[in-house]
């Protein structure tokens, strides 16, 4: 069994590798520069990249399934398309994809609506696949840590009405799950959606108060108005992937990412075993930064 993962080099895609080779997977991953990639003994590695036809082919020869994460980037359509039709010219019609919770929704949103026409064509093009739609990613914090320990603000604007963060490990372990399961199925299975979610639908006020438990210290909700979070953010990413993010913050205002029920059961029954929490996750981000300024 020939497993391709592409979107290897993240978070997500790490913990995927690392999932895979655990349970005895062939991993083959599709990377820019193979002389900076860092994976398990084993792992082939392939150069190239989504809009790069030829190693796109050759990355799929031999392969049985393939896990597709697309960075939000301004061609991150085109990325998607192209690779699904590579695919299927090479014959592999196994996929797990990597979309978004409300990708349906929450279609004003760049990114979102791209994964919701990543699904359809998915969908039509006659793809065996799992859909893995994630809520917001706990790992994201990672970006925001120094103003959460140094000022004592959890900045994000995610509102009143609550987001269920979800664990990276947690995504990663329910993509090779699932991974697995197709590549080793006799026939094509049926199209499944799944959400992941965390186990607890936070508040930003409650993320704040995990905070303030986790540090010993007050820490503040910054507040529900996405405009001073676009502007920070377009200090070290482009405008418009900045602006993209305030029109996913304001959706985060009015809707939250609220889990639909039985999402929470339905995980823990995959994974055989407790999703992460954002407080574990909080304080194993607190001690690792203690641990750094030691």
């Amino acid at each position: 069994m020939t497993i391709l993962v592409i979107g290897a080099t993240g978070r997500v895609g790490r913990n995927v590798v690392e999932q895979l080779v655990k349970r005895g997977a062939s991993v083959r991953i599709l990377t820019r520069d193979p002389s900076k990639a860092r994976f398990p003994a084993g792992v082939e590695l392939a150069q190239g990249d989504l809009l790069d036809i030829d190693a796109l082919r050759a990355a799929f020869i031999g392969v049985d399934a393939f896990f597709l994460l697309n960075a939000v980037t301004g061609d991150e359509f085109t990325q998607a398309l192209i690779t699904l039709n590579i695919a299927r010219e090479a014959g592999v019609d196994r996929v797990v994809y990597l979309s978004v919770i409300h990708a349906d929704r929450f279609v004003n949103v760049p990114h979102f609506a791209v994964k919701s026409g990543a699904e359809r064509m998915i969908e039509q093009m006659g793809f065996s696949a799992t859909i893995l739609r994630p809520s917001y990613f706990m790992d994201n914090e990672h970006m925001i840590k120094d103003v959460i320990f140094d000022h004592g603000v959890y900045p994000m604007p995610i509102g009143s009405k609550g987001i269920a963060m979800v664990d990276a490990r947690d995504i990663a372990e329910v993509a090779a799950i699932e991974l697995v399961r197709r590549a080793d199925a006799p026939g094509k299975l049926p199209i499944e959606t799944i959400n992941l979610v965390g186990p607890d639908t936070l508040t930003g006020s409650d993320v704040a108060a995990i905070w303030s438990d986790v540090l010993g210290r007050p820490v503040a909700y910054g507040d529900d108005d996405p405009s001073a979070f676009e502007q920070n953010m377009a200090n070290f990413m482009p405008k418009w992937t900045a602006y993209e993010m305030r029109l996913m913050a304001e959706r985060y205002v009015s809707d939250g990412m609220v889990p639909e029920a039985g999402d929470v059961d339905r995980l823990t029954s995959i994974l055989d075993r407790p999703l992460h929490s954002y407080r574990t996750f909080a304080s194993e981000l607190a001690s690792g930064e203690a641990a750094t300024r030691v």
